[in-house]
């Protein structure tokens, strides 16, 4: 796009362009509305001016939030002008009629003439979302993982905190309780941990999500979400925490119902 330069003194004059600068641009140069500049197609050639009529913020695009790029906005005559090339556009956006099919209207567009092509906007976003794609297999193949090592290793910490309750589970055995009454409470105990470990977890999750957001937001200017914890994500880790943590605190009780209570005490 083109790269304004801050004429001093100069004021809002309305004979010239108006044109629109984004807020990060605004911030390097210091510019605010009513300021004039000089533009143009080349950093060397100079020689229209504009008015700053607004600063804006554009919308959060993870594409271009690592570009070095900034922006402003003109209207389209005036933009045609400056580069010379008027009733000339590189693309442009066509608003349809809601209910209508956004693939058969772009058919329709492409048979009427020649010399351009038209193309959905869900077909431009998948297309332009590849990179994004890979990413989310990546991390979704991270996110398996880590569940699969954190399952492994909540059985061991269930299974040697159940070790530890081997002369209880003795005690109540040579007493007369019942297997399937230590059961329910070792399942129980189980589950009371998992659910006071996921809670844990969900927050610490949004407090990691709100740290890693406040950080680079900041340090790219952007309003762009990095992290999101969204309900749905909690309700699922909520729900998975807990599945595997009745699985693995049944494995581990039915290992220790299953053993005598002579081998429990120590005796056998």
């Amino acid at each position: 796009m083109l790269l304004p330069f801050a004429v001093p003194g100069a004021r809002l004059s309305a004979q010239l362009p108006r044109i629109a600068v984004e807020r990060r641009l605004a911030s390097q140069l210091g510019l605010r509305v009513g300021d004039t500049l000089r533009i143009g197609a080349v950093p060397d050639s100079l020689r229209e001016r504009a008015v700053v009529a607004a600063v804006y913020e554009p919308r959060p695009d993870p594409a271009g939030v690592l570009r070095p790029d900034r922006y402003v906005r003109l209207h389209l005559p005036d933009l045609a002008a400056l580069l010379g090339a008027p009733d000339r556009v590189d693309r442009f956006g066509v608003a349809l009629v809601p209910g209508t099919d956004p693939a058969r209207a772009a058919e329709a567009l492409n048979r009427a003439a020649f010399g351009f092509r038209a193309f959905p906007s869900a077909a431009i976003a998948a297309e332009s979302s590849q990179t994004f794609l890979v990413v989310s297999r990546f991390h979704r193949a991270i996110g398996v993982i880590t569940v699969v090592a954190g399952a492994v290793f909540l059985l061991c910490i269930m299974l040697l905190k159940v070790e530890e309750r081997r002369l209880d589970a003795a005690v109540m055995r040579f007493v007369g309780v019942r297997r399937r009454t230590i059961f329910a409470a070792l399942l129980l105990e189980a589950c009371l941990v998992a659910g006071v470990g996921s809670v844990l977890g969900a927050g610490l999750a949004v407090a990691a999500g709100a740290a890693t957001n406040a950080y680079y937001q900041h340090l790219f200017q952007t309003r762009l979400v990095f992290s999101l914890v969204t309900p749905g994500i909690v309700g699922f880790s909520v729900a998975l925490s807990l599945a595997l943590g009745l699985g693995a605190g049944a494995l581990a009780a039915w290992r220790l119902v299953r053993t005598s209570p002579m081998t429990l005490w120590g005796r056998a």
